[in-house]
């Protein structure tokens, strides 16, 4: 079939009408034979629907087992610059610092308040409902008292800062990363952990345990204001009440845990930074993987510390 091809093209290339150059001629040859030559592809078998599901699965797993590690890493990087300029208090940058508590303590102090408020009014409100029905409403001081001192407080405030500053700590150095600031930084000789992780830890290490403080503050005075309003205890019983059946440590094991989960959140909200590459679109990636990195850890690790607490009898 080729050699007749060949043969109907050679004879056509002669005709007085028709003539072609002999590169062409070599071309219309090529052309025919591939035509003639021609078969679809075969398709791959594709993997069955369980296999697939657990190779996805196993990357997943994959990528949680190297961000936790690399997570570890950058805390040990974290502390050991922070030992090495402890004892250097000219390397301190104190105004940075400052900056830093104002925007994730005061700024966030607003928001902080009226959710805990609202959350502390729902609280007193449910269990006012339920309580109602054994004739022991009264207890509704101490589950907004116990709720809020040991849990709900610091919780709240975790996940808000979570959401707020840990995504906002990911798209500032994200954006140096990507506008190779960051590259500059290393140029002059300083060091990008000293100069914009440090500042940052060090400002959630003292703005979250201030705004958990606000936030149990707030929290209890919603119930009160439900207690007053709703089961008539007065002010002056709901502080009774308080004083007389929750001590002292249900307050210091909700405050142990909010230095932890501010190192983490800022710790995570940095570390997400330092992973953007050059684009718009991966520090839009990152900030959301901080957020969610974030408040999984927060929550995770508070049921972590509620369950040892239960153990201890604390």
């Amino acid at each position: 079939m080729e050699l007749l091809g060949a043969e109907r093209l050679g004879r056509s290339a002669e005709h007085p009408s028709c003539r072609i150059s002999a590169a062409d001629r070599a071309l219309l040859h090529t052309v025919y034979c591939s035509l003639a030559d021609f078969c679809e592809p075969v398709r791959e078998p594709e993997e069955p629907a369980g296999i697939q599901v657990l190779a996805r699965i196993g990357r997943a797993v994959d990528t949680v087992w190297l961000d936790t590690l690399q997570l570890l890493g950058f805390i040990g990087l974290i502390i050991e610059t922070l030992a090495r300029g402890i004892f250097n208090p000219r390397r301190w940058r104190i105004t940075p610092t400052v900056a830093h508590i104002e925007q994730t303590g005061l700024d966030a102090a607003p928001i902080v308040a009226l959710l805990t408020f609202l959350v502390g009014a729902v609280v007193a409100f449910l269990g006012a409902t339920v309580l109602k029905s054994f004739g022991a409403s009264i207890f509704t001081v101490d589950l907004v008292a116990f709720s809020f001192l040991r849990e709900f407080g610091v919780l709240l405030t975790a996940i808000l800062m979570a959401g707020r500053t840990a995504s906002a700590f990911t798209a500032q150095i994200g954006s140096m990363k990507a506008n190779e600031e960051i590259d500059a930084i290393r140029t002059l000789g300083l060091d990008p952990m000293e100069l914009l992780v440090l500042p940052r830890v060090l400002a959630l290490l003292i703005a979250l345990p201030m705004l958990t403080f606000l936030a149990m503050l707030c929290g209890i005075v919603g119930g009160g204001v439900v207690c007053a309003l709703s089961l008539g205890i007065s002010p002056a019983m709901f502080l009774s009440l308080l004083q007389a059946d929750i001590g002292v440590q249900h307050f210091l094991v909700g405050m142990v845990k909010a230095p932890i989960f501010a190192f983490l959140i800022a710790a995570v909200g940095c570390l997400e930074g330092f992973k953007v590459s050059g684009s718009a679109e991966s520090v839009g990636a990152h900030t959301t993987s901080s957020v969610v990195q974030s408040i999984f850890i927060v929550i995770v690790l508070d049921a972590v510390a509620a369950l040892f607490f239960m153990e201890m009898g604390w």
